[in-house]
């Protein structure tokens, strides 16, 4: 657990805990394709007063690479310095458990994070060119432009 202040803190779910959907579904909008990572995956999440405010989810590549297949906050709670705290929590705990690089993806039109995760330290080493078009059944828009491609992009641990 890692408190962020007296109120708050990250913690792992534990199994059977209920998935927070809602607060992934903000970053994902396919519960398929949610579905389909989460049994691989550990979630973790950010409390504050019990209530979930934020998560992110982690998927092992492999024993060198981790992933942040989801990262959320709730609304009411964006523009806190949030999404730099999970950030920061999910790398610190990937280094802990032996991880060498960490990644995450997002959407050529996902400004706002494509920002923050740069910020953060990671660089974009990929494209997959229409991963929305062809993962998503409808079209998707942020801020006035189509989310076609997938930026991937990743942090060295070391």
């Amino acid at each position: 657990m890692t408190s962020i202040q007296e109120d708050t803190l990250i913690r792992k779910l534990a199994p059977g805990e209920k998935i927070p959907y809602d607060l992934l579904l903000l970053a994902d909008p396919s519960i398929v394709l949610i579905t389909s990572y989460l049994s691989l995956s550990e979630v973790y999440v950010m409390e504050q007063n019990r209530q979930a405010i934020a998560c992110y989810v982690l998927l092992a590549h492999n024993t060198d690479i981790t992933e942040i297949k989801n990262i959320s906050v709730n609304p009411a709670w964006q523009g806190k310095g949030l999404g730099k705290i999970l950030l920061q929590d999910a790398a610190q705990r990937a280094r802990a458990n032996g991880y060498k690089r960490i990644c995450i993806g997002t959407g050529n039109s996902s400004i706002a994070q494509l920002y923050l995760y740069q910020r953060q330290g990671f660089e974009i080493v990929g494209i997959k060119k229409d991963y929305f078009m062809l993962h998503y059944q409808e079209p998707i828009y942020e801020n006035g432009i189509q989310c076609k491609h997938l930026v991937v992009l990743e942090k060295w641990l070391g």
